[in-house]
């Protein structure tokens, strides 16, 4: 036993050099536990934790997010806490725009005892985000923190771990992953539908969905066929509103694990975010939620293994509306053309007063009610003042 404690002693100390004939080898240290901490999931399994900026009280709310290069914070958060952000000529792409961003340099943050610091946080309007999931949305956490730890991220149990940069020991059962990696993780999938085509894909926690696709990827490859039903969408992006195409593929590959009947959404590349033929698209934590995670960035690891949702079902669902939550009240977004909620007489701005027999303006619980395929749902909306009901049955995309 003795022994044993003076191994682990040994080798917990910070890195050393020793000499093996006449050659110095450097020997790195093992990674060390720093704090572990509760998340939030979001519709499509985005994940929110928690955290402190500086040595403000506040305990703020940040998206944790492999698509993000950086560390940023929303511009009303910074403007409540009076940090004045230095115009600079850096942009930042999105699917639906560029745009300039100020900074906010060198600051501290802290998350359950883990303080890090010299973070420069660029500073842009989450609103939308806030509207989307119904939660305040303070910042999104990514590449700027992510690549100075091990994060072990637990779906399961909900939970994420901080480990120092090291030598770590990945647990049975799972894939490591070899992405390319400079700020976004990038890897190779397999996608079959009418035919089999392989490219490289953004590694995107931050995104609640399944797989988005670059038009040109899919025309190019032809691996959708000329036949398929295509459900018309709209989402809100970086620059505004961004018309998509939803439909299901019949497989994903990524690593060893297979997917079959795979909900995809199709965009035009306007804004050349993917840099096709560079980038086919991004997968979306609707995806790797099913698998808990090991980011290692230091290592340029990435380590998947299956959790308890990796079974589960998708979303095949289409109503045509998206549900946002505006000033304490919920709002009906943008209506498609042809869609189960514009046959039911819905309109853009209708007020969500109750869905079925729900009163409880809870925006998860609404969205959840939306996402039962083949039922009728009934939707009690204000306009103009008045009461309305308004019935219809949600779609498969099948």
């Amino acid at each position: 036993m003795k022994r044993f404690i003076f191994f682990i002693l040994f080798f917990s100390l910070l890195s050393v050099s020793v000499r093996v004939k006449g050659q110095e080898e450097f020997i790195e240290a093992p990674s060390r536990f720093l704090t572990r901490i509760p998340f939030e999931q979001l519709i499509g399994g985005v994940i929110m934790m928690k955290a402190q900026l500086d040595n403000f009280p506040d305990t703020l709310n940040f998206i944790l997010d492999t698509g993000s290069s950086g560390i940023s914070l929303d511009s009303t958060t910074a403007e409540y806490l009076q940090l004045k952000p230095e115009p600079t000529d850096r942009t930042i792409r999105g699917v639906a725009g560029i745009k300039k961003v100020s900074f906010l340099f060198n600051h501290t943050l802290h998350i359950n005892g883990l303080t890090t610091t010299n973070l420069d946080f660029h500073v842009n309007d989450y609103e939308i985000l806030t509207q989307v999931y119904g939660v305040r949305v303070d910042g999104i956490i990514g590449y700027s923190l992510l690549n100075r730890y091990i994060v072990k991220v637990n779906y399961d149990s909900s939970r994420i771990d901080f480990y120092s940069s090291g030598t770590f020991r990945y647990p049975k059962g799972g894939y490591l992953f070899k992405p390319m990696l400079n700020t976004l993780p990038v890897t190779n999938l397999r996608l079959k539908d009418a035919r089999t085509a392989s490219t490289r894909f953004l590694f995107d926690i931050g995104a609640g969905l399944c797989l988005m696709l670059n038009r040109d990827f899919v025309e190019d490859s032809a691996l959708i066929g000329k036949k398929r039903k295509f459900f018309k969408k709209q989402a809100e992006g970086l620059g505004g509103k961004l018309d998509l195409d939803l439909t299901v593929i019949k497989e994903l590959k990524i690593g060893p694990y297979h997917f079959r009947r795979v909900p995809v959404l199709i965009f035009d590349d306007d804004f050349n975010v993917t840099s096709y033929p560079f980038l086919g698209g991004l997968i979306g934590n609707d995806v790797l939620r099913r698998f808990n995670l090991i980011l290692n960035y230091p290592k340029r690891d990435i380590y998947l293994k299956p959790n308890s949702h990796i079974n589960e079902p998708f979303d095949y669902s289409y109503t045509g509306i998206e549900l946002y939550k505006i000033n304490n009240e919920i709002l009906i977004g943008d209506v498609a053309k042809g869609s189960p909620a514009e046959a039911g007489g819905l309109k853009e701005g209708d007020i969500v007063v109750a869905i079925n027999s729900d009163f409880s303006q809870n925006l998860t619980s609404y969205k959840i009610a939306l996402e039962r395929i083949r039922e009728k749902v009934k939707i009690f909306i204000r306009r103009n003042g008045e009461l309305i009901m308004v019935e219809f049955k949600v779609k498969s995309i099948l």
